[in-house]
């Protein structure tokens, strides 16, 4: 892994994906300053011996970085105040393409680490989050190459694995991979409702199905609602399969008419993630780095030489 030189980073947003980033580049030695709407969360980050300012010009000034860590609805607002900002811009919204409309104009790079927990709010933060997750960058015609390795190279510190992809790319695999997921838990967990006997009986596979819809409702509706057109085209082919197997249910013999409905799900499943990745060297090009992420690789160091893994298979279940 290659370590970035020390940058100057200003985190706006201290809950758990800004704190958790604020602690991982105070501990490598990085010059990290942040801010937060929240007087609690301001007192909670200064009692954790961090830097925190109680407003965003002084959270900005000297920095060359700045990383949005605020909800979307949230994010407008906060860009504003970046007018007078001439350094590099990215934010870690769990939705990409409003994020590039909203930004659009700006020295920006889009970005998305794919970490997080249940729980929430900077007491909940870990400067490990990071280990060894996805972390989306975006590539997009106008994004300039050397910025984007820069935040490339500054992610990989942190133990990240830096995927390439376009905004409309990512939201549309966020929507499949979590939007719709987050949706899914919620939906089996209200099973429950006035279900005592069932609520005893509950075990692996049910803790496993709903284990984020325990997240705090207002985060997911923001998830799911900022990336609306997304979530529901993938949620209405989940419903189709769904209603699928609720037909063959009726059907004279349920089971032989849902064996062959369940083989390639569970194919899919036992497949992912893959057992093989091969070590490659990619080209310093927006169209290589592309072709990379849709073939499901990742950059792991970024230095003289762009070094990344790609699966050994170029697609899950193909």
């Amino acid at each position: 892994m290659c370590d970035s030189a020390e940058v100057n980073v200003s985190v706006l947003g201290l809950g758990l994906i800004g704190g958790s980033l604020l602690r991982a580049l105070a501990a490598r030695g990085h010059h990290v300053t942040g801010y937060d709407s929240d007087a609690g969360t301001r007192a909670a980050v200064s009692a954790a011996g961090l830097t925190v300012t109680d407003d965003i010009p002084s959270a900005l000034a000297g920095a060359s970085l700045a990383i949005l860590a605020v909800p979307l609805p949230a994010l407008a607002g906060v860009g504003a105040e970046l007018a007078a900002f001439s350094g590099l811009v990215t934010d870690v919204t769990s939705v990409k393409v409003p994020v590039r409309t909203a930004l659009a104009g700006r020295r920006f790079v889009g970005g998305h680490p794919m970490a997080g927990k249940e729980s929430s709010g900077f007491l909940a933060s870990d400067p490990h989050l990071f280990d060894g997750c996805a972390w989306v960058l975006c590539l997009e015609p106008e994004t300039d190459l050397g910025d984007w390795l820069t935040l490339a190279a500054l992610i990989t510190s942190l133990g990240a694995r830096v995927v390439p992809a376009t905004a409309a790319e990512h939201d549309q695999a966020v929507a499949r991979i979590s939007h719709v997921p987050h949706l899914l838990a919620t939906a089996l967990s209200g099973l429950l409702d006035g279900q005592a006997q069932a609520a005893t009986l509950a075990a692996g596979s049910f803790r496993d199905g709903t284990r984020v819809a325990a997240t705090r409702a207002a985060l997911i509706a923001a998830m799911c609602g900022g990336n609306a057109g997304p979530t529901a085209e993938n949620l209405s082919t989940v419903i189709a399969s769904l209603s699928a197997y609720r037909d063959a249910l009726t059907a004279d013999d349920p089971i032989a008419a849902l064996t062959p409905l369940l083989d390639r799900p569970g194919q899919l499943r036992r497949q992912w993630p893959p057992a093989a990745y091969s070590p490659v060297e990619v080209a310093r090009d927006p169209a290589a780095l592309l072709e990379l992420g849709r073939a499901g690789g990742w950059l792991t160091e970024i230095g003289a030489v762009l070094v990344g893994k790609r699966p050994e298979a170029d697609r899950i279940g193909s």
